[in-house]
C-alpha cells in the first residue's frame, strides 16, 4: 500500500512538473517568436535602404560621368562595389551565420566608403555642385545614408533584445529546443572616424589634356 501511495505520489509530481514546463516554455517560445519577428521586420527597413541607395547610384554615376574630366577611378569603384554589393543575398535564415553577414556588411561599408569618397571628389567641381539633378541626388544619398545608419541601430537594438532573451532561463530551453539562435549584429566599420582619403590623379590629366 504504501509503495503504490509513493508510486501515485511521484507519479502527481511529475504530471505537475511537466504541466509546469510546458506552460513556462509555451510562454518563452511565443516571447521568443515575437522578438524574432521583430528581429525580422528591423532587416527588412535595413534592407529598403540599402535598395533605396543601390537604385540611386546608377542616376548619380550617369550625371557625374558628364564631366570628362572627373576622376575615373572614383566612378569605376563605385559602379564595381554596387554590382558586388548587388551580387551577396542575405536572407532573414541568414542572420545568425556570422560569416555571411560579415560579408554582407564589408560589401556595404565599402560602397558607402567609396560613395563618400566620390561625393568629397564633387567639392572640387564647381560645375558639377552647380547640377540641379546632382544635388538632388547628392541630397537623396546622403539622407539615405543617414537612414541606413538609424535603421542598422533599431537592427542592434532589436537583435539585442532577441538574443539576450534566449540566453536566459528559461527561455534558454525553449531556445534550444525549438532551434533559436543568436542573431549578429552590424559592426562600426574599421575607419569609419576618419574622413576618406582622396588622391586626385592630377598628372594623369595633364597627359590626358
Amino acid at each position: 500500500m504504501s509503495i503504490s501511495m509513493q508510486n501515485l505520489k511521484n507519479s502527481l509530481r511529475l504530471i505537475v512538473f511537466i504541466v509546469l514546463i510546458t506552460g513556462i516554455s509555451g510562454c518563452s517560445y511565443n516571447s521568443i517568436v515575437e522578438l524574432d519577428e521583430k528581429v525580422n521586420q528591423a532587416w527588412a527597413q535595413v534592407e529598403n535602404q540599402y535598395q533605396r541607395r543601390a537604385d540611386l547610384i546608377p542616376n548619380l554615376v550617369s550625371t557625374v560621368q558628364g564631366y570628362a574630366d572627373f576622376e575615373k577611378g572614383v566612378l569605376t569603384e563605385v559602379t564595381e562595389l554596387r554590382s558586388k554589393v548587388g551580387q551577396i543575398k542575405i536572407s532573414t535564415d541568414d542572420l545568425s551565420d556570422e560569416e555571411k553577414f560579415r560579408q554582407f556588411q564589408e560589401a556595404q561599408d565599402k560602397l558607402s566608403g567609396a560613395l563618400s569618397r566620390l561625393l568629397v571628389v564633387a567639392e572640387n567641381y564647381p560645375q558639377l555642385k552647380a547640377n540641379e539633378n546632382f544635388l538632388t541626388l547628392q541630397s537623396q544619398l546622403e539622407g539615405t545614408e543617414n537612414r541606413i545608419a538609424v535603421e542598422r541601430k533599431k537592427f542592434n537594438e532589436a537583435t539585442q533584445d532577441y538574443n539576450t532573451t534566449i540566453r536566459r532561463f528559461p527561455a534558454v530551453i525553449t531556445a534550444k529546443l525549438f532551434g533559436f539562435k543568436e542573431k549578429q549584429y552590424f559592426k562600426s566599420a574599421p575607419g569609419t572616424e576618419k574622413t576618406p582619403d582622396v588622391k586626385f590623379d592630377f598628372d594623369k590629366e595633364k597627359k590626358d589634356k
